[in-house]
Order: structure tokens, then C-alpha cells, then sequence
């Protein structure tokens, strides 16, 4: 394989983690979202008295439920996005690395390539 052919082969791998990291980037503000969302509604149920009256939309209907259920509820679904935040971290920090190391061997490659075009005039 020429130098030219390994320098296209690992700036499409550069590309490919470049979209993966965007997808994961995305990802990451959904789940940053819907944290910012659930911590508003369990800030307002902090504020509702034991007796309030609570409807949970299921499909096109409104369905009554115990304080306690919906408040249990929106624990464990703001425990499931801290640790899908967490899960996302991770893979982020992992493509960024990965990113990195890419680049130097692009990088390293342009600088080997430009030395051999130099020496050879």
C-alpha cells in the first residue's frame, strides 16, 4: 500500500470516528435534556402536597396516580440518565482518545511523506 493510499485510509477512519462522535455528542444533549426535564418535575412533586392530585399521560389519556408512584417513577428514570450520561461520558472520552491518535498518525504520515518528496528532489 503507498503512503498516499494509507494517508486516504486513516483520514477516512478520522472522518468516521469524527461522525461517531457527533452521534455520541448528540446523544449526549437528548440525555442532558430530558436530566434538565425530569429534575424540573421532581422539583415541582417537592412542592405538591401529599394529597395532590397527579395524572400520568399514557397515549391520549390521563390516567390518576399515587404522589408516591409518580415520584418513584421519576427517581429511577433520573437514575437511568445519570448512568446513560455516565455510559456516554465514557464512549466520548474513548473516541476523543481515539480521535487523537488518528490525527498524530495522519500528522506522522504528511511529515514522512514530506521528508521522502524533499529528499527525493
Amino acid at each position: 500500500m503507498s503512503d498516499s493510499q494509507k494517508l486516504q485510509a486513516l483520514t477516512q477512519e478520522f472522518q468516521n470516528i469524527q461522525t461517531e462522535l457527533s452521534t455520541v455528542v448528540e446523544a449526549r444533549q437528548k440525555l442532558e435534556s430530558q436530566l434538565s426535564e425530569n429534575q424540573s418535575v421532581q422539583k415541582e412533586f417537592g412542592s405538591l402536597g401529599d394529597d395532590a392530585k397527579i395524572y400520568k399521560l399514557v397515549g391520549p389519556v390521563l390516567l390518576k396516580q399515587e404522589k408516591s408512584e409518580a415520584v418513584m417513577g421519576v427517581d429511577r428514570r433520573l437514575e437511568f440518565i445519570n448512568s446513560e450520561i455516565n455510559r456516554v461520558e465514557t464512549q466520548l472520552a474513548e473516541l476523543n482518545a481515539k480521535q487523537e491518535k488518528k490525527k498524530i498518525e495522519i500528522i506522522g504520515l504528511q511529515t514522512q511523506m514530506q521528508e521522502a518528496a524533499a529528499a527525493a528532489e
